[in-house]
């Protein structure tokens, strides 16, 4: 594994910055336990480090997505056909380059969603060799509205006794967040309210609570967990992913109507057409689109537009590492995501500088690019051979 993370940078002048080369890395760290959401689990914390290479000696380094078992697909896709197309081509020329890469898309006979996470952690490593030649913050580059935002904390899983999930929820308070969104939809809608009416005791009544139920209830679970945290006194800062995906852009739009409690969801797509019928059916209030998953910065960025048409406020899925510079470059971002330390121990220890985190916000790196620095010996502790 190259060690970039004192790397100089020789490029001083206008110019080309000419793509020589692309590393990657899958890193894969055994978790505490096993992470329950309503309908799914986890038991590793997975990512992908990319490094681009040019001719000129910028070098850029990232780290994308949480994808577990498809790590070896797409890191063939992107030393088999994403890297041979963009050999040559120029770093400026972003919107060059993923067309570049989006014929590998193009069959039909594999998961596209995979292919769009390769070319989303490539789009990513261009983008931030971009930012780092220029010795620019990409939120800066981006549109440069803000550099610090409101950050919460990503927990309330399944499996726990109710002193567990107290002090898990007590952590959250000690790390300087300013809310959490707590997993619903695994349960009745009365269970999934006594347990976020211990957190809610906990964190006290300055705390924000988003609810996320991913997918798990139907049309009428959703709305009854929602009138039952209100005769409880809970205020929902939004309801994540309330129902299941069958129906879910109507049924997003009727959550909507009928509690009145803003809807977010677009996470769980990676094509840019699913999300903009998403945004004109008027079924969300926040969009989350992840843009590990769905294609990298450029597209996200189409998005973010996108949404700003249909008054919506962008949200990002995890990945606060890429997601702070996009939101905080638009005038619609809203918070940025973390977990607690034993769920995702990249966002604490991968990086060689801690988070930044006071008083319920997130300053975003001033270092050129995404700022990212990695910690060698740490990625290596957990390099997938």
């Amino acid at each position: 594994m190259t060690d970039t993370s004192q790397q100089p940078t020789t490029w001083r002048k206008p110019g080309a910055l000419t793509i020589e080369r692309i590393e990657t890395d899958a890193i894969r760290i055994p978790l505490d336990r096993i992470y329950r959401g309503s309908k799914y689990a986890m038991q590793n914390r997975c990512t992908i480090i990319t490094r681009l290479f040019t001719q000129q000696g910028v070098v850029g380094e990232v780290y994308t997505g949480d994808t577990d078992a498809e790590q070896a697909l797409i890191r063939k896709i992107i030393h088999e056909e994403l890297a041979p197309a963009l050999m040559g081509m120029d770093v400026f020329n972003t919107e060059g380059c993923w067309e570049a890469m989006k014929p590998a898309t193009y069959d039909i006979l594999r998961d596209r969603a995979l292919v769009m996470q390769a070319i989303a952690a490539v789009d990513t490593a261009i983008w931030d060799t971009l930012g780092r030649a220029l010795e620019m913050p990409l939120n800066r580059l981006w549109g440069g509205f803000t550099n610090r935002l409101p950050i919460i904390a990503i927990g309330g899983y399944y499996g726990q006794t109710h002193d567990e999930l107290a002090a898990e929820i007590a952590d959250y308070v000690a790390y300087g967040v300013i809310g959490m969104k707590f997993k619903i939809g695994g349960l009745t809608p009365q269970e999934d309210l006594e347990r976020l009416k211990i957190a809610r005791a906990v964190a006290g009544p300055d705390f924000h609570f988003m609810v996320d139920a991913n997918q798990g209830y139907d049309l009428q679970q959703a709305i009854t967990f929602v009138r039952l945290a209100q005769d409880a006194g809970i205020t929902l800062r939004w309801f994540e992913e309330p129902v299941r995906w069958y129906n879910d852009r109507r049924w997003l739009r009727d959550v909507r109507l009928a509690t009145g409690i803003p809807v977010t969801a677009g996470q769980s797509e990676h094509r840019i057409d699913t999300v903009r019928d998403l945004l004109a059916s008027g079924a969300v209030d926040y969009c989350n689109f992840d843009t590990s998953w769905g294609g990298g910065p450029t597209i996200w960025r189409r998005v973010a537009a996108v949404a700003s048409t249909y008054g919506v406020r962008m949200a990002h899925h995890e990945e606060a590492q890429v997601a702070g510079h996009l939101l905080s470059s638009i005038a619609h971002g809203s918070y940025v995501e973390c977990f607690h330390r034993q769920r995702d121990p990249l966002f604490w220890e991968l990086q060689l500088e801690p988070p930044a985190i006071q008083q319920g916000y997130y300053t975003i790196s001033n270092r050129p690019g995404l700022g990212i620095q990695i910690n060698p010996e740490y990625a290596a502790r957990y390099r997938v051979s």
